[in-house]
């Protein structure tokens, strides 16, 4: 999954929990900017960063790693 992707899931589940994403940021104990970067597309999230932002919404990660 690339970047773009990830950042559509996250706001795509975000919105269907209807929260904002300063609620977000705050839950998941990231900055706001960081949040709005990975939404966007345009951030390359670290590991941890993605897993603080699928607990805060519910979410599964699921990492495959290729051959």
């Amino acid at each position: 999954m690339d970047k773009e992707a990830i950042g559509r899931a996250i706001r795509s589940r975000r919105k269907s929990r209807r929260i904002i994403q300063e609620d977000l940021a705050d839950i998941a104990g990231i900055s706001l900017r960081t949040l709005r970067d990975i939404e966007k597309g345009i951030a390359n999230p670290e590991l941890e960063t993605l897993l603080k932002i699928c607990k805060a919404l519910g979410m599964e990660l699921k990492v495959e790693i290729l051959k």
